[in-house]
């Protein structure tokens, strides 16, 4: 804590100085302190990856607008344009090692090739609007960097707090009264200079070891006065709103104001109390008493995303078909279930001729709450996609998951999505865990036109709950929870989860070891503080030292930095999946 006090009263000391005293030059953006090859290996790589991340044609506008945006950035001349647009679209892929090489040879990039992630993450937030495809291009540029995704959720963490702080500051009085005198001075002078500025000739590398203590330091001390200017002028207000939603409500704000068609309940519940640049939404698939009767209680151990959410619909109906699965599975008939499953899903045959008769007198139990829910989850998803397309949720990614009904809700609110303009860029990731829904993949190609990473198909072959309510279905139907959807686009991934799920009711109860296994974070391999020392580069302890030594004395500030450097991470902690391995690896 002293640390950080010490920190925290330099970096005021430093937004003071910004705010009121003179005038100083601009500084220079990072990527335009790269040499000349180096800035072109860059701009080269970021083309290259958009060819073969975003390859469709329905992409290329998003692409050519950001290769002109990029190259302005870098400064690179009009020349340059044309070879850096080939390789955007789909020329010169087998150059990605070797500009990866040259890039890396980059003087400034040789302590830390985080200052890269940085440098992309300014040009994306620039205009307040952080779209998924860049999001994903971020991912994929850092692994071919070999820079870990922890790194680049620890920069997103960083930022969005010194956008918080001088948010928070900034009265509505002073706003209003700035608006007219400062806006297009201090947006084309500070914002444009990117949040990854360098302050005073050196520059301030933030790693994840030098963010974690400083966090909440202020904006100075991560990215240097002119920056902090920058984000405590309207610009950076500006920036904030974008991102959040002009009422900095965000999804929990949104109120179902009347009955949308047959939909009765819908709202979003708070998973976790933070924010973050990019958001995830956990859709549950059925209820029933005891411990799972709440949305939230499967998704307790998920941590995604800082700012975490949990959709809560229809329950009356959700609650109906939990209880009737308890009923259908505690009973003699799952005894009989297990019977006709070595007769039927394992072999491949699954017709109403092939189920037991005494399975079939209960049917009804769980056939009419399911068809309800079917129906309902399918309505759903549509008004999800219109939530989301409203961006309810401000201008950044989101990722979707979803189990059983929950999964089906996910497919339709996607489905929706496709069939709508500007529906590209919003979301990140979706995974559908033991998903009710069609299987063959011309159904899911629509999905790839809306998904920017990637579609996880989570999948369990001795599902027989789920053959079971499929059963009067033709045998020729494939359902995506009970095999592979055989779709050849690099986004989809299908994940066979049979050894960790035994059954449809699985899904529920061993949710932390399935959000494992598909590459989503938990909490219980979440370090007591974020960052560790392996993560300061000799850079970033030079400007920590530097700048505290301002304010007590570089000695002291050198021994308690010599103790965080220590700092261990707890035992039993699992290494992370990143959860864009799959789709984002090399090309």
């Amino acid at each position: 804590m002293a640390a950080e006090e010490k920190w925290k009263g330099w970096a005021s000391k430093e937004h003071k100085e910004a705010e009121h005293g003179e005038e100083k030059e601009p500084c220079m953006l990072l990527g335009r302190q790269l040499g000349e090859a180096g800035r072109f290996a860059y701009a080269a790589l970021c083309g290259i990856s958009l060819a073969w991340l975003f390859p469709e044609n329905e992409q290329s506008s998003f692409r050519m607008e950001f290769i002109k945006g990029f190259v302005r950035w870098l400064d690179l001349p009009d020349a340059v344009l044309r070879a850096i647009t080939a390789f955007a679209d789909g020329l010169g892929g087998e150059g990605t090692q070797t500009f990866t090489e040259v890039l890396l040879k980059d003087p400034i990039l040789i302590e830390s090739p985080l200052l890269i992630t940085q440098d992309l993450l300014s040009f994306s937030l620039q205009d307040g609007y952080y779209d998924a495809r860049v999001r994903v291009l971020i991912c994929h540029v850092s692994g071919l960097l070999r820079i870990p995704l922890e790194d680049l959720e620890v920069l997103e963490e960083s930022l969005l707090e010194s956008l918080k702080e001088q948010k928070e500051e900034e009265s509505e009085t002073a706003e209003v009264s700035r608006k007219k005198k400062e806006r297009r001075k201090k947006l084309k002078r500070y914002l444009l200079i990117g949040l990854a500025t360098v302050g005073g000739g050196t520059v301030i590398g933030l790693t994840g070891g030098l963010a974690a203590p400083l966090v909440a330091a202020g904006a100075a001390t991560i990215i240097g006065s002119a920056g902090a200017a920058a984000l405590g002028s309207t610009a950076g207000i500006a920036v904030m709103a974008s991102l959040f939603g002009a009422a900095g409500a965000g999804l929990t704000g949104y109120k179902m104001k009347k009955r949308v068609g047959a939909i009765e309940e819908f709202e979003f519940l708070p998973l976790t109390e933070g924010k973050q640049l990019h958001i995830t939404i956990a859709i549950t698939g059925w209820l029933c008493t005891g411990k799972y009767g709440s949305f939230t209680a499967p998704w307790s151990s998920m941590l995604h995303s800082s700012e975490q959410y949990c959709l809560a619909w229809e329950s009356k109906y959700l609650m109906e078909l939990g209880n009737a699965l308890d009923s259908l599975l505690n009973g003699f008939v799952n005894m009989m279930a297990q019977e006709a499953l070595k007769f039927t899903v394992l072999s491949g045959i699954v017709t109403a001729l092939t189920w037991p008769a005494s399975l079939l007198t209960v049917a009804s139990v769980i056939d009419n709450p399911w068809g309800v829910c079917l129906h309902r989850s399918a309505e759903v998803g549509k008004h999800l996609a219109h939530i989301l397309l409203s961006r309810q949720q401000g201008q950044r990614p989101v990722t979707l998951i979803g189990f059983s009904l929950g999964a089906r809700v996910i497919y339709f609110c996607l489905q929706e999505m496709a069939q709508e303009k500007d529906s590209q860029g919003i979301i990140e990731d979706v995974v559908l865990l033991g998903a009710p829904v069609e299987g063959e993949a011309k159904h899911w190609k629509a999905l790839t036109r809306v998904v920017s990473g990637r579609i996880i198909n989570g999948y369990c072959r001795g599902d027989w709950l789920l053959s079971f309510v499929y059963r009067t279905s033709s045998v020729q139907l494939n359902v995506a929870g009970l095999q592979p959807v055989d779709l050849d686009d690099r986004r989809m991934v299908n994940m066979d989860l049979s050894s960790v799920v035994n059954g449809h009711l699985d899904y529920m109860k061993q949710m932390d070891t399935i959000l494992k296994a598909v590459g989503i974070k938990t909490k219980e391999c979440q370090p007591e503080e974020k960052g560790s020392g392996s993560l300061f580069s000799p850079q970033a302890k030079k400007s920590q030292r530097a700048a505290s030594s301002e304010a007590r004395g570089e000695e002291d500030t050198r021994k308690e930095e010599d103790e965080a450097g220590g700092e261990a991470v707890p035992a039993g902690c699992a290494p992370r999946v990143d959860s864009s391995s799959s789709a984002l690896g090399e090309p």
